[in-house]
């Protein structure tokens, strides 16, 4: 088991994108938007959730390579009266890709808005039959030379 070499490799501009859902009550994606969570401003501290995890992508998955990271976009759709998109857009200059910085954002993102409301998704029981992420993908990936 090792890192895949990519000393022969040429810096080159690269970017990724992903995506991913957060299923919620209703009433609770009312709540983010009229900004009545108990926690705070979903949108805001899960963008920074995002980020810090795209700069932590080597710390949590084992055999990636650590990359300087240019630039990192954070944005949040509302779908209908109960999802949440994330979308993560990463870019650097480097010898190998971003679309795992981009999946650990958007991963970090929706853990972050599930976290933050999980106070309004429990049913009696204390489950969540209503909470559910679902369709995280790498949506693009580009290289110039």
């Amino acid at each position: 088991m090792s890192m895949v070499d990519i000393t022969g490799k040429t810096t080159t501009y690269r970017e990724a994108q992903a995506e991913g859902i957060i299923r919620l009550k209703p009433d609770t994606v009312r709540k983010i938007i009229e900004g009545r969570i108990e926690k705070g401003d979903v949108f805001t501290v899960s963008r920074i959730a995002a980020i810090n995890a795209v700069k932590k992508t080597p710390d949590l998955i084992p055999l990636c390579h650590n990359i300087p990271i240019t630039h990192v976009n954070v944005d949040f759709d509302v779908i209908g009266n109960d999802r949440i998109m994330v979308r993560v857009t990463v870019k650097t200059s480097a010898k190998t890709g971003v679309e795992m910085e981009a999946l650990a954002g958007v991963s970090t993102a929706l853990l972050n808005i599930w976290d933050m409301v999980k106070k309004y998704e429990k049913d009696e029981q204390g489950q969540y039959p209503d909470t559910l992420i679902e369709y995280i993908r790498v949506v693009y990936k580009k290289k110039h030379d």
